[in-house]
């Protein structure tokens, strides 16, 4: 490259590039922040970089590749399992936990400190392990829509440049790139060259307009070409130069060509944002769990406190009660959430990209996408093909007459190849495909005069099959144009136009088709001939409909999911497609956009719950919609392709995006599917619910057993003269309790769960697991009666192990009991072959019941049991089993008609 310098280091002293580049110091950053410099020239940039607008070499960008790193923020970068398993060492529940162990450690409770330490280990191991698959899993998934940047480079010096697309991560500084509609900014640039380029800068500046910019190097102040004045917030300056793009823009309009001035950390979005700029809001599902988490937290911190305090009143015990009061606290505790929850999302979303190429980049949205019971999408390319299909041909009288395509579709072939076209447009080729190919090569073609955007008119001179000596034209085009040459009274032509004038508002485009016969002539035709004409009819074409769609929308209908449709398009035309495919939409469901901007946002919430149809929608009216149906209590979901989509995308609880869609857009979704197929959605809404179903199941289940068998044990705490269980015993029967909870991330939900909305309601929750938790502990004091007053009267020791073995073996099987009832419920039971659950549950009672008399007993103070324990457990277990599907029917009538949601 003529006049290249060496790359200076990183202390160079050399001119601001007008963005913290790979050379440039802590100086030059604080350099440029001054008020009064003017940015850098392009030769300056160039220089600085040792870069050339022809591009880099191949080894060049290798180099500069090793010395600066990929081009990826810090907070993007996988995180490793042993960062994993300590960060699993964070979560609520684990640190409890520890704190709890620690607690038992200084008393000396050896033996309840190490269940606990194993407790902790095995929860964090298997987090880790299922954050790491699902990590793995997910990079992988994501690999398969990255973005791409068009890179200019060449193999060595002397060869030319040529354009070719990578990974934005292989970028590095002094890379030329090229820019257009829907592209991410993949670092920070110094444009080259520009034209009618606007950037989107609201992550970086919250300005949500569009900005201007230019390659220019002339002055450029605040304010001009529509950029950000200067009530712009503190620090965004330098954003305001309109010679640079910054990562984490995106291109809204034009092209232009730039060099990379920094890559990774070096850029301002780094700078900016920190290390947490990668990091989504936490979601309404992460929202929900993490206040459920610690309303249980709060309870484990009480109960130590409260069993220490009621066994020193009533019973005279001291610090002895200790371990038991913490073992009884870690009961309560759902160690397994984490894990759980993890899995159930992760295979769901592996089980979705395998099956249906639907890709989850964030977890969390595949159980907010089985939440959703409002889905917002635009009718192109959705609902319809974005092609137009003949609807209907109709002759002056409004009758059929096939005869008004044949004529329309002779003007399309001929007009498209005597006028030399490229192509015919969309309306053309709808009219070629419905007519009769045999009957269009009867006919020569002489001439013709293009459609002209003025005259709004194409026509094409033919020489139909027996009329030697004489030129038909054919005339196709606007229906006004068309009736104002035909030969018609007024009255005839008011007529035809207000049939017309029906049709398009009926959602119908309309052409007018129109002939004249003309003596043979060789001199050229001009649009001075299309007058005198004979009208022959009018053509009416509707968009055509999606194949899937309509089997799609009603599926999704089926699941408890309203669909509504945001389009720029007029009313008209979007009310007829909701026609076609079955969608009833009556004029109260229909709303204009103009109307949007009169009504407040508590106003459009109101209104929006039972509109269907919103017409002529720009993007902020779409944000706004979207937000307004969110205000009103949905979960929503949105379907959108283009940059003019991403302000709603973003809006939404969920938001989803094709693989082809803008790369901006793409990136900025929740969900990707491999094809705008509504069908392929609708896979992802089931698997959704069947991951939030499996959860919502595991957390009444585990949360109510555990709540009974804390009560259970607090009461008979405070009845008995000994403890009702051994800290040990209870931190067994808790751990073999949690090995089969994780069954639940590998059940198989009841067909009923994925037709409709799941979603976790803290207050629902919590009423659940009262009442099924007194439930559980009514059901162990009935246990108890059983063993203190038919078998043994309590006081000696042989009573107590007695009592302790007793009350293990029934707590096993009561909560063996709870994960087969409380999972189907009494509608199912009996009726599906055994899943991972039910085998989970045979497991966990098959140890109840052998535990106690096996080798292992004695070593935690358990010892076999008489036969009539066996007998009178029975019956308590069928009294209790009759309870449990009595409650859980009553629940279920009175939680379900409120929105349809299968409640917790």
């Amino acid at each position: 490259m003529a006049e290249s310098t060496a790359p200076p280091g990183p202390d160079a002293r050399a001119p601001d590039t007008g963005a913290t580049t790979a050379f440039d110091g802590d100086r030059a950053a604080a350099a440029r922040s001054r008020p009064g410099r003017s940015a850098p020239t392009v030769l300056e940039v160039l220089r600085k970089l040792d870069a050339s607008p022809r591009g880099l070499t191949e080894p060049e960008a290798q180099e500069r590749l090793a010395r600066f790193g990929d081009n990826v923020l810090p907070a993007l970068r996988e995180a490793t399992w042993p960062q994993l398993f300590v960060r699993s060492l964070r979560d609520p529940f684990t640190a409890v936990l520890l704190c709890l162990g620690l607690v038992s450690a200084a008393v000396f409770a050896w033996g309840t400190a190490s269940v606990i330490l194993l407790l902790v280990v095995v929860s964090c191991v298997l987090r880790a392990t299922g954050e790491h698959r699902a990590d793995r899993s997910t990079a992988a998934l994501r690999d398969l829509v990255a973005t791409t940047a068009t890179v200019v480079r060449r193999a060595d010096e002397d060869a030319p440049p040529t354009s070719r697309e990578l990974p934005p991560d292989e970028l590095v500084p002094g890379d030329v790139v090229r820019l257009g509609p829907g592209d991410l900014v993949p670092a920070d640039v110094r444009l080259l060259r520009a034209h009618g380029l606007t950037v989107h800068q609201s992550a970086l500046t919250g300005e949500s307009a569009p900005v201007a910019k230019s390659a220019s190097d002339a002055p450029h102040r605040a304010g001009d070409d529509g950029g950000p004045s200067a009530r712009a917030e503190p620090g965004a300056g330098e954003f305001e130069q309109r010679q640079c793009c910054f990562q984490g823009s995106s291109v809204v309009s034009g092209s232009a060509t730039a060099v990379v001035t920094a890559t990774g950390a070096r850029t301002r979005f780094a700078a900016a944002h920190g290390r947490s700029a990668g990091q989504r809001e936490a979601s309404a599902f992460d929202r929900t769990v993490h206040g459920i988490s610690w309303i249980l937290i709060r309870f484990m911190l009480l109960t130590p406190p409260l069993v220490l305090m009621a066994n020193a009143a009533l019973r005279g015990r001291g610090l002895e009660t200790l371990p038991f009061a913490v073992a009884v606290a870690v009961g309560l505790t759902p160690e397994m959430l984490p894990v759980l929850v993890t899995t159930c999302l992760a295979r769901g979303a592996s089980l979705l990209a395998r099956t249906h190429g639907v890709i989850v980049r964030r977890l969390p949205a595949l159980h907010d996408l089985g939440a959703v019971d409002v889905l917002c999408l635009d009718k192109t390319g959705t609902l319809t093909q974005d092609r137009p299909v003949t609807h209907r041909a109709t002759g002056p009288d409004g009758r059929d007459d096939p005869e008004v395509l044949r004529w329309a579709a002779v003007n399309a072939w001929w007009t498209l190849h005597l006028a030399e076209l490229p192509e015919p447009d969309a309306l053309d080729e709808a009219l070629l495909a419905a007519a009769d190919a045999d009957a269009l090569m009867a006919y020569d073609g002489v001439a013709a005069v293009g459609f002209d955007p003025v005259r709004r008119l194409a026509t094409a001179v033919v020489r139909a099959p027996g009329r030697l000596g004489r030129h038909t034209l054919v005339v196709k085009g606007d229906v006004q144009a068309v009736l104002e040459r035909c030969a018609l009274t007024d009255e005839e032509r008011r007529s035809l136009a207000d049939r017309a004038a029906a049709q398009a508002d009926d959602g119908l485009r309309v052409l007018a088709v129109a002939t004249a016969e003309r003596p043979a002539r060789t001199r050229a035709y001009t649009p001075a001939d299309e007058r005198g004409l004979t009208f022959r009819g009018l053509i009416t074409l509707r968009d055509a409909l999606a194949p899937t769609a309509a089997d799609a929308l009603q599926n999704l209908t089926d699941r408890g999911v309203a669909v509504k449709i945001l389009t720029g398009d007029h009313p008209g035309t979007a009310a007829r497609a909701c026609r076609d495919l079955g969608i009833p939409v009556t004029e109260d469901a229909m709303l204009d956009a103009g109307r949007i901007d009169t009504l407040t946002d508590a106003e459009l919430s109101a209104l929006a719950r039972g509109t269907t149809v919103f017409a002529r929608c720009t993007p902020d009216h779409k944000a706004r919609i979207t937000r307004a149906l969110r205000t009103a209590g949905h979960t929503v979901g949105f379907l959108g392709d283009g940059v003019n989509d991403l302000p709603a995308l973003r809006a939404a609880d969920v938001g989803i995006a094709p693989r082809d869609a803008a790369d901006v857009t793409r990136e900025g979704a929740d969900v990707v599917l491999a094809e705008k197929d509504l069908t392929a959605l609708d896979h992802a809404v089931a698997a959704g619910r069947h991951a939030g179903g499996n959860i919502a199941t595991y957390l009444r289940i585990t949360l109510s057993s555990n709540l009974g068998n804390v009560i259970a044990m607090l009461s008979a705490g405070l009845l008995l003269p000994f403890l009702p269980m051994l800290p040990a015993q209870v931190l067994t029967q808790n751990l073999c309790f949690d090995a089969a909870q994780l069954a639940f991330a590998h059940d198989r939900p009841h067909p009923s769960v994925p037709r409709r909305p799941t979603e976790l309601r803290p207050r629902d929750l919590l009423r659940f697991i009262a009442g099924f938790g007194v439930l559980n502990a009514v059901a162990d004091l009935a246990t108890f009666a059983v063993l203190a007053l038919a078998l043994h009267g309590p006081g000696t020791g042989d009573d107590e192990a007695v009592f302790h073995s007793g009350w293990f073996t029934e707590n096993l099987l009561t909560q063996a009991l709870v994960m087969v009832l409380l999972r189907a419920g009494r509608h199912t039971a009996g009726r599906r072959r055994p899943g991972p659950v039910t085998w989970a549950a045979l497991a966990l009672a098959g140890i109840g019941l052998a535990l106690p008399p096996s080798p292992l007993g004695p070593v935690l103070g358990l010892t076999g049991l008489p036969v009539l324990y066996y007998v009178l457990l029975v019956a308590v277990l069928a009294v209790y089993a009759a309870g449990l599907l009595a409650a859980g029917s009553r629940a279920a009538r009175r939680l379900q008609p409120a929105r349809g949601v299968p409640q917790l």
